[in-house]
């Protein structure tokens, strides 16, 4: 028992649920301002929509999870492929964002009110190192080299709202995405490759978590003589 309840509190951690749910911008926006759009709402009227709004979606996620199998093998590509097929079909029935949409809506939200380039690209950044994400290409360098030969140019720093130095810019990334071999056609499948990254990382926390559990629970008297069970073997299904 001590292990299942373990198992449960940390696989609804790692599975996502409810820190998915737990970020502002996890529920749309549309939510939002169909709220606004209603008549005027009490305060505490408004924050138990919301509070249940956030309770439909976590149950609908949870039952896609009772449902659907996750073998916890972040070394097995189909296991990984499964696990963020899940998580795929979670998002989708529940109206959640995706790796991909939370990133897009934090770039929105952060620099909507940025007037120049440069703090522009900090920001984002910012937001790269903060949600983990690697630069291996060495893309943002190239972006910052960019920016730095455009202002130079132009001999002032570049604001968002100059049209024609920002399109002198935006060539400039062309020749660097073309460089790199990145086509606009193929984001789809980057955001794939996104995903399976996020997955596995997910699977290997999962694991992590699910040993250590056992590790705790085989130092009671009673459980010291049984054998660890191999995570691959476990059914998440069982625990929630």
């Amino acid at each position: 028992m001590a292990f299942s309840s373990r198992l449960l509190s940390k696989s609804k951690q790692v599975l996502g649920i409810p820190s998915i749910l737990h970020q502002g911008h996890a529920i749309p926006v549309r939510h939002f301002a169909e709220e606004a759009a209603r008549p005027a709402l009490k305060g505490d009227e408004m924050l138990k929509n919301i509070f249940l709004e956030v309770k439909k979606k976590f149950e609908t996620a949870i039952d896609v999870f009772r449902k659907e199998k996750i073998t916890i093998d972040p070394d097995d590509p189909a296991a990984v492929a499964q696990y963020a097929k899940v998580m795929k079909m979670a998002r989708e029935k529940a109206d959640l964002f995706s790796e991909a949409q939370r990133i897009k809506y934090t770039i929105q939200t952060r620099t909507q009110d940025i007037p120049d380039a440069r703090t522009y690209l900090l920001t984002l950044k910012d937001i790269r190192i903060k949600r983990s994400l690697s630069d291996e290409l060495g893309a943002e360098a190239m972006m910052f080299d960019a920016l730095e030969k455009v202002e130079k140019e132009l001999k002032k720093p570049l604001l968002r709202n100059d049209k024609k130095g920002m399109s002198i810019l935006m060539a400039e990334f062309d020749k660097i995405n073309q460089k790199l071999g990145i086509k606009r056609e193929d984001l789809p499948k980057y955001e794939e490759q996104l995903e399976l990254k996020m997955s596995k990382a997910q699977l290997e926390e999962l694991k992590k978590d699910a040993l250590e559990a056992m590790e705790t629970q085989k130092k009671r008297e009673e459980f010291k003589d049984e054998a660890m069970i191999d995570t691959k073997s476990l059914d998440v299904r069982n625990f929630l």
